[in-house]
């Protein structure tokens, strides 16, 4: 008769437990403080694609109710007449939402991680976390990070309150116009324009649901293959020079190799000059350009548009991969219970607070 994973589990636990017990105290964990994401950094377009993932809930609620609040602020209230708050979770007794996941009777991340560390091992109950279940459980996390942003940003445009974006309803941030040498402006550049809206109305009634405005925003992420397309398109439309809706050899290379080289392994290297990059531009150009026409159509961009403009998928994959390198003491590719509660900092950003160590703990990226 096979053993029930939640007694594994509580054996595992127990163990983990005693061993720490009997363990001499880590000196550095003295030194550390409990760090969250700046809410302005989060709101911030050009932060979102690199920002950690929170790998603990908890943490990811107290950081969205507090861009909440500063969003509220900024596209509500901008004279700063907020309404009085609500009934709040139990860390808002805290003056300092960082005081409260660093009081240890209140948020133990010892405690945390053994809470989690089984919502984690989900692909086999067997006691270890590998790189493949914690790239899904970072994924989970973004996700609904995400479609809370696109929610939030769906209250903003929806003007007559039908739960659909219609384009007239929608109005691009005020970043998307791209001002020229002349002081004039493109109206609703490159991903603000209507081709953009169309791509993403996978039903095509004229209308964004939520899945298709989240699509809208986020189009690395969209399983929608109009909009994919979409996207090989307005690479072509931004570096197409001499406008004949293709792509030559340089045109490619002043940029798009560049891209394509940071996100893809093969082309990963390090080039000491635009000389010696060239050779490896011009194979992967040869090996795109499959009708051999010597230029690149949106067609042929299409196998490598995930490595132009990575998906979330990519990040948390990324972050997985680090703490996995960083955790693993034992280095047999997979984290144990007591791997992850003796490296916490690995999967929690913080700060060190000894002026004799460090200034700062860099976070997690």
């Amino acid at each position: 008769m096979a053993r029930s994973p939640v007694l594994i589990y509580l054996g595992v636990v127990l163990f983990v437990v005693l061993l720490l017990s009997f363990a001499p105290s880590r000196p550095n964990r003295l030194h550390r403080r409990l760090k969250l994401r700046s809410a302005a950094h989060l709101s911030t377009p050009s932060g979102l694609d690199r920002r950690s993932i929170p790998f603990d809930p908890i943490i990811a609620d107290i950081e969205r109710v507090r861009e909440d609040r500063e969003w509220e602020k900024s596209h509500y209230f901008p004279e700063g007449h907020a309404p009085a708050m609500e009934s709040q979770p139990e860390w808002e007794d805290f003056m300092n939402a960082e005081d409260y996941i660093n009081d240890e009777e209140r948020f133990n991340v010892t405690h945390r991680i053994v809470e989690l560390f089984p919502k984690i091992d989900v692909g086999r109950a067997d006691g270890f976390v590998t790189a493949d279940e914690l790239t899904e459980w970072n994924l989970r996390q973004v996700e609904q990070e995400v479609l809370h942003r696109t929610q939030r940003d769906m209250e903003l445009h929806d003007k007559n309150h039908d739960g659909l974006i219609s384009f007239t309803e929608y109005e691009p941030p005020s970043w998307a116009y791209r001002l020229h040498d002349d002081n004039s402006t493109d109206n609703k550049v490159g991903w603000w324009k209507e081709e953009h809206f169309n791509a993403s109305d996978w039903n095509g009634d004229g209308l964004l649901n939520l899945t298709e405005f989240n699509d809208f925003l986020h189009p690395a992420d969209a399983s929608n293959p109009k909009l994919i397309r979409w996207l090989a398109k307005e690479e072509i439309r931004e570096r197409d020079k001499d406008k004949d809706g293709k792509l030559n050899f340089q045109e490619y290379f002043n940029g798009l190799f560049n891209l394509i080289r940071r996100t893809d392994d093969v082309h990963n290297s390090t080039f000491k000059s635009e000389t010696s990059s060239e050779m490896p531009a011009k194979n992967l150009f040869s090996e795109l350009d499959r009708d051999n026409d010597g230029f690149l159509s949106e067609d042929e961009l299409l196998p490598v548009i995930g490595d132009i403009h990575p998906s979330e998928r990519y990040y948390a994959k990324q972050q997985a991969d680090y703490a996995i390198t960083e955790a693993d003491t034992d280095k047999d590719g997979r984290l144990s219970l007591k791997e992850m509660i003796e490296n916490p900092y690995v999967f929690y950003s913080s700060i060190f607070t000894d002026d004799d160590d460090y200034d700062f703990h860099d976070e997690f990226r």
